[in-house]
């Protein structure tokens, strides 16, 4: 690709370069830290935006990561600088790192606007801290890569494959139903994480990563290279490499992200059996860009091409598997006549050629399109009476038998209530039951909490009956399974039908005509609307405060309304 900018024209050039007295103190303040005048004058100036954090086992070895970054970007001539970001490791922060997710982008935007970058290098892996990165990314549309974090390494305990997050609720729900001791849970809890890394099933993790590669922005095959592998500390070093070329080239996000690589990601979702959380990251990451994509989208997707990665939670393998069976590459290349290959990508070359060559080498692991994982899409989108604006379900992870459904509603108005009440015995429930949970989404929950995969009462996993139709307007993990309908839109917190749900009514799922309805007439319905008052708002003041008055609901992606209309913002002036 020919070289479109020169050191004159580099985004730093306007801090570093001027005859003036505030170019005179930027670079007085640059040697101030010790930098030489030469290294950051005329150079592209590449922000590491890390978000490294001792609190999140996912991204822990992201501090050694960037020193390998660093490499990469001084052997390439840049300069590189260490900016921090917010880390949302998925287990830790509370009450959910979605609460934060648009938070983490509005701050990847401003770092990069307000200071003297050319490019940058996104690290980050798990879940809300991919779309958090590339939205703020794409906003701001500098050249940027993304360098993921990786998957853990493989688990096993007692010759069983164990994948963090599937089997926590596994081995959970076994210990409830007296099938586990407390002393082989605590043997569980010390064995199935094995090193530093996202979770090693097709979780929200690897399949955001996975999308991100499929939209051009890593390395070809660097999203299921495992953390602790010594090929990562290699490619995180070629990420810097990388990113130089890129600011040279003006390689900008607007570039790459089209309407074609969104369309491909969306079909690489249905393929990789993925999260249903990548429905609302991709469906924000695509507005952020300026693409309107609906959900329907993913259940054409869905009903087009199978799963084909056989992955848990919906297969019996785990990432590291993925990995050594090709990774990324091999699944594209097997799609190829399902993808725009002509979609760009972040290495100059179109998708096609990235993928060229590329081969499977376990066809048990990532399957051929004859041969699918499961009969069962890896996604549908239900409406009715219930969720107008559309709910979620995987149905590859979900109880067959389950698919189509009546059954009594036993509704609970938030989790901890839940929580409280879903082993007393004199819970009406058995295995007919439609377990609800509402005050979960946007702004019930606060942030969208993964809840929906709600726990099953004691009694029931006692009878050997281990799921029933749940339903809420929260998310669920993407390592957890169960015949779940997820992200009921609109909330019941901001007055959707779900609000009007009584224990007692039936309620009806039909997966195969994407139908989700209660049987409750429509002049009950409007009584019970004009008795509905709105709950009280969960923050007073602050972020919270903001993320309540401002998120959109499930389908359009949880943004800020903000944050997807307007103006571009312009480049600070520098006087």
């Amino acid at each position: 690709m020919e070289r479109r900018k020169t050191a004159d024209q580099l985004r730093s050039a306007r801090w570093f370069s001027a005859s003036d007295m505030r170019a005179f103190a930027h670079r007085q303040r640059g040697q101030q830290m010790g930098f030489r005048r030469e290294e950051f004058v005329g150079r592209p100036v590449i922000a590491i935006i890390n978000t490294w954090s001792e609190l999140s086992p996912c991204h822990v070895h992201l501090r050694g990561r960037a020193e390998a970054v660093r490499r990469g970007i001084i052997r390439a001539g840049g300069f590189p600088v260490e900016l921090p970001a917010m880390s949302l490791g998925e287990v830790m922060v509370k009450p959910t790192t979605m609460l934060y997710r648009n938070l983490l982008a509005i701050e990847v935007e401003e770092l990069l606007r307000s200071l003297p970058i050319d490019g940058a290098v996104l690290m980050g892996g798990c879940d809300k801290t991919t779309p958090g990165l590339l939205m703020g990314a794409f906003s701001m549309d500098i050249p940027v890569i993304f360098c993921p974090a990786g998957p853990m390494l493989n688990g096993r305990w007692r010759g069983e494959v164990v994948g963090a997050g599937t089997h926590t609720r596994k081995y959970w729900d076994a210990y409830r139903g007296g099938r586990l001791s407390g002393e082989d849970l605590a043997d569980v809890e010390g064995i199935s994480t094995r090193s530093p890394g996202t979770c090693n099933t097709m979780g929200t993790a690897s399949t955001m990563t996975s999308l991100t590669e499929t939209l051009g922005f890593t390395l070809p095959g660097a999203t299921s290279i495992p953390a602790a592998d010594s090929a990562h500390p290699r490619m995180a070093s070629l990420c810097g490499e990388r990113i130089v070329e890129m600011v040279w080239d003006d390689l900008k996000p607007s570039r790459v992200i089209t309407p074609a690589s969104v369309r491909n990601a969306v079909e690489v979702t249905a393929a990789l059996g993925g999260s249903t959380n990548a429905v609302i990251h991709l469906v924000a990451m695509a507005a952020r860009a300026g693409i309107d994509l609906s959900l329907d989208a993913f259940d054409e997707a869905a009903r087009r091409t199978p799963v084909l990665v056989n992955i848990f939670p919906a297969g019996g393998y785990l990432m590291e598997d993925f990995y050594f069976a090709g990774g990324l590459p091999a699944l594209l290349a097997r799609l190829s006549d399902r993808l725009d290959l002509n979609a760009p990508t972040i290495s100059g070359k179109s998708l096609g050629k990235t993928i060229a060559g590329a081969q499977c080498w376990n066809d048990e692991v990532i399957r051929p399109l004859d041969r699918p994982v499961t009969e069962a899409p890896a996604f549908a989108v239900l409406r009715g009476n219930l969720a107008p604006d559309g709910a979620v379900i995987k149905p590859s992870a979900a109880s067959p038998h389950l698919l189509q459904h009546r059954g009594r509603a036993v509704v609970f108005d938030n989790h901890g209530e839940l929580t409280r009440n879903i082993d007393d015995p004199g819970l009406q429930i058995d295995k007919d039951t439609v377990l609800v949970l509402r005050g979960a989404g946007p702004v019930g929950g606060p942030g969208m909490p993964e809840w929906g995969a709600l726990p099953m009462p004691k009694r029931l996993l006692e009878q050997g009956i281990t799921d029933i139709v749940r339903m809420s307007d929260a998310r669920m993990s993407g390592t957890h399974y169960g015949t779940c309908i997820l992200h009921v839109a609109p909330e019941a917190h901001v007055g959707g039908p779900l609000a009007l749900l009584r224990t007692g009514d039936e309620v009806v799922l039909d997966v195969p005509e994407r139908r989700l309805d209660m049987l409750v007439e429509p002049a009950e319905l409007e009584r019970r609307r004009a008795a509905w008052t709105p709950p009280p708002a969960h923050y007073g003041r602050g972020y919270g405060a903001m993320f309540e008055t401002h998120v959109t609901q499930a389908d359009k992606g949880c943004d800020f309304d903000f944050l997807q209309a307007g103006a571009a913002t312009p480049e600070p002036e520098i006087f």
